[in-house]
């Protein structure tokens, strides 16, 4: 006999309500008409982990990596991928942005990295999926120039943490 599938937790929620907006009516993919929302400014915080082992993260802190500055090149490539979300994330608009920053802790407890991204931008639309993309981009970076030493290095708990700005508001994490 099938089971039914359980009902979502998230089907109890206010969200369940909310529309998915890349979705029309016919139910095809579709990216948003923002041109009647009012150019604000918008800033998103998004942050994840990469989890290695001590002699690797002692390995990337003393710069000795045959690859070079891993931090170094993982911040720029953070940098580089916020600014072609668009290209990367089919339904996402092309946004001039106005700050993006990208910073790496070494993080001894974990042992591993700790990755955050900002991106700031006044416009018509959020940039949710720029800070998103710049943190994944800067952990699968430092992913690629260790990897030689250890293939088992994780990826964990990429999110936002914070989003400003918009006509939902203020989010925190």
């Amino acid at each position: 006999m099938a089971r039914r599938p359980a009902k979502s937790k998230l089907a109890n929620t206010e969200m369940a309500s909310a529309a998915l907006t890349h979705i029309g009516a016919s139910g095809e993919a579709r990216m948003v008409d923002v041109s009647d929302k009012a150019a604000t400014e918008r800033l998103a915080v998004a942050q994840g982990r990469v989890v290695m082992a001590k002699a690797t993260l002692d390995l990337i802190i003393s710069g000795n990596a045959k690859k070079g500055d891993v931090l170094g090149t993982a911040r720029i490539a953070g940098i580089m991928a916020a600014k072609r979300t668009s290209e990367l994330i089919p339904l996402c608009h092309p946004l001039a942005l106005s700050k993006v920053t990208v910073e790496i802790e070494p993080d001894a407890k974990l042992p591993g990295c700790v990755v955050r991204a900002s991106v700031k931008v006044t416009g018509q639309t959020g940039v949710e999926m720029e800070a998103l993309t710049a943190v994944s981009v800067a952990c699968l970076t430092i992913y690629d120039m260790i990897k030689a030493v250890e293939r088992g290095v994780r990826i964990e708990g990429i999110h936002l943490i914070e989003k400003l700005g918009g006509k939902s508001g203020h989010y925190r994490a």
